[in-house]
């Protein structure tokens, strides 16, 4: 894309923590910052991406389909190192070019969840190459002016994630797309509309883990400090704590119906539901309740 385009797409990303209009509305996006191979030079790219588990995203340097690859990807293989933002998250990423039968299945599910990116392979002779980003071990930096604005930016991110989850269901549903099962990548279920992808299923055990992640962190940090220093909070951090417990079982659901054989499109929407219904109560409470007091005892 030209320059100029990109950096609008930046400005824009950078200034309302990862939410863009144009043609990455309600899609998933980040900013990659690669050295340059020859220069040394910094240049970011936006870059829609792939949940894929394990601490990693996947992102798919198609260029459009173009007959070379992306400059992006010419700096990645000469320089792994690499600079992710991903919403309020910035942190440092390795990159590693997925090879064969590993590039193959990731690619496959990039195609099951968006067509468009076999038109791009089907425009070019080259075999476009899929990239995983390693996050590297070590305390993410968020783009938050106070510890509240901090809380209210991740829990937009789940917001963000859990939204294009229910949009890529209901894209699904309405495209009769079948899906993968939970055999090989490249099985199908026995009817259009019966599963999920494997793609999608990807995206629902990500938030999933996030949201674990994310709660055990409170319950294990900041809750004990705030109830260290606000003892008055006592019955607000009770709630919120039972509401974790809810959500958690919301979320064991939610892992068992995507994992099961032969999973069932029609629960799984059932379940993203009902876990979106009860999170953005919690959420909502929590920011109520929480954010006040942080930013006051930050000051």
């Amino acid at each position: 894309m030209p320059n100029e385009f990109n950096q609008q797409i930046i400005d824009e990303f950078r200034a309302n923590g990862g939410s863009v209009g144009g043609p990455f509305e309600g899609g998933r996006l980040l900013l990659l910052t690669t050295t340059g191979a020859r220069s040394g030079a910094r240049h970011t790219t936006p870059l829609a991406y792939l949940p894929d588990g394990a601490g990693r995203v996947l992102v798919i340097a198609s260029a459009g389909g173009a007959p070379k690859n992306p400059d992006w990807f010419r700096n990645l293989v000469a320089r792994p190192r690499a600079t992710v933002e991903a919403g309020v998250f910035t942190y440092e990423a390795e990159a590693v070019v997925l090879e064969g039968a590993e590039r193959d299945a990731a690619f496959a599910r990039a195609v099951e969840g968006d067509p468009g990116w076999a038109d791009y392979q089907a425009g070019t002779e080259r075999v476009i190459p899929v990239v995983a980003l390693d996050e590297i071990p070590g305390p993410p930096d968020i783009r938050a002016d106070s510890f509240g604005a901090a809380i209210k930016a991740v829990h937009d991110g789940f917001r963000r994630e859990l939204a294009v989850i229910r949009k890529e269901l209901g894209e699904q549903a309405a495209a009769g797309r079948p899906g993968t099962g939970t055999g090989t990548e490249g099985g199908t279920e026995t009817g259009p509309g019966i599963g999920i992808g494997a793609q999608l299923r990807v995206n629902c055990l990500t938030v999933c883990q996030g949201l674990h992640i994310h709660h055990t962190g409170e319950d294990a940090g900041m809750f004990p400090l705030l109830a260290d220093r606000r003892p008055e909070l006592a019955p607000v951090l009770g709630r919120l704590r039972e509401e974790h417990e809810r959500i958690a079982a919301l979320i064991g659901e939610l892992q068992e119906v995507v994992t099961a054989e032969g999973v069932d499109a029609v629960r799984v929407r059932a379940e993203v539901e009902r876990l979106t219904h009860e999170l953005e109560s919690h959420l909502r409470y929590e920011e109520e309740q929480l954010v006040p007091v942080l930013d006051a005892m930050q000051t």
